[in-house]
């Protein structure tokens, strides 16, 4: 068994890299194909004034919600028991979430790890919460996707999302972690006898849960205004914008090896906006109009990461709170 394990170990670090480039290639071949049918009506767009008025406001909302992006990462260290100022959580999303646009699509996750060890934070919590906060992120994604879901694919998004609001109880968890640990002994050959570290998440994670929802309704509007910035959107049509917009950024979230979920989440939104009654039903819009938006929006979210990113390095300078991060400790002594 282990001889097999170490080849299969061995087979995917020799190839995983191919892999990735071959599914980064044949995703960006799609939109490549798309983009190319309907550059016509693509060229043909005409962006207003108060067309960029709306994109300018996006950018606001999208920024602010990455921001409390941050301050919900902040909430889940305290459910951890480790208590930190959510300003200096803040400015560590913000200047490490940039780095999801490198190779890998997890370089993000490693830094924020890496930036909550160096204030003292264990390496088991400081991993959980980035855990956490991508389990709940997922969890949001799946609430406000099923708002759109067709009726075919319901039982199947609601049996995911039940999986993730289950996993991420704390009973489950320190159950799953045991385990892990386990095997991670077993693989490693470990003989070490130390008992693991007592797990710290005490509750449900509600609080959290209800942030990344807010953080997705924020940038799900985000993209309904760069929608509105091409093409009228009617008021009713909002909350099945942000439902498509939860989709598209879940399937590239979750893809795995697309940075940014790049041509994941564009091919995604493009062919649910153009299916007729997603958005009203009596209503639908052309592709061209479509994929536009896509590009848009992708423009001004990447803006949006780099100013928060640029906001954030410059606050880190100028203030104290990045060198004193941690509040206090709630971690129970034995």
């Amino acid at each position: 068994m282990e001889q097999r394990w170490s080849w299969v170990k061995q087979l995917w670090a020799s190839y995983k890299s191919v892999f990735f480039a071959g599914l980064l290639m044949a995703v960006l071949a799609f939109l490549g194909k798309a983009l190319f049918e309907h550059w016509q009506a693509i060229a043909a767009i005409q962006i207003t004034l108060s067309a960029w008025a709306s994109v300018a406001i996006a950018t606001g909302i999208t920024l602010f919600a990455f921001t409390w992006t941050g301050w919900v990462w902040g909430w889940i260290l305290e459910d951890l028991g480790h208590p930190v100022s959510n300003i200096w959580a803040t400015q560590i999303y913000l200047t490490t979430n940039i780095a999801k646009y490198l190779p890998s699509n997890l370089l993000h996750l490693y830094g924020r790890t890496l930036a909550a060890q160096n204030v003292g934070i264990p390496l088991t919590a400081a991993s959980l919460s980035v855990i956490l906060d991508t389990l709940l992120m997922i969890s949001a994604g799946l609430i406000l996707g099923l708002l759109s879901v067709p009726q075919g694919g319901l039982w199947t998004a609601g049996l995911g999302l039940l999986a993730a609001l289950v996993i991420v109880h704390p009973k489950i968890l320190r159950f799953l972690i045991r385990r892990l640990s386990q095997l991670g002994a077993v693989i490693s050959k470990s003989k070490s006898k130390r008992r693991p570290k007592p797990f710290l998440l005490k509750h449900y994670p509600w609080r959290p849960l209800l942030g990344e929802i807010s953080i997705i309704v924020l940038r799900g509007l985000g993209f309904a205004l760069t929608v509105q910035a091409l093409t009228p959107v009617e008021i009713e049509a909002i909350p099945r914008l942000i439902s498509i917009f939860s989709i598209g950024w879940l399937l590239g979230f979750v893809t795995p090896g697309i940075p940014g979920g790049v041509g994941v989440f564009e091919l995604t939104v493009c062919q649910l906006m153009i299916r007729p009654g997603v958005l009203t039903e009596a209503s639908t819009l052309s592709y061209g109009v479509a994929l536009g938006s896509v590009a848009l929006y992708r423009l001004m979210n990447t803006l949006a990461e780099a100013l928060g990113a640029g906001l954030a390095w410059l606050d880190t300078k100028q203030s104290q709170t990045a060198t004193t991060p941690i509040l206090r400790s709630k971690i129970d002594k034995p």
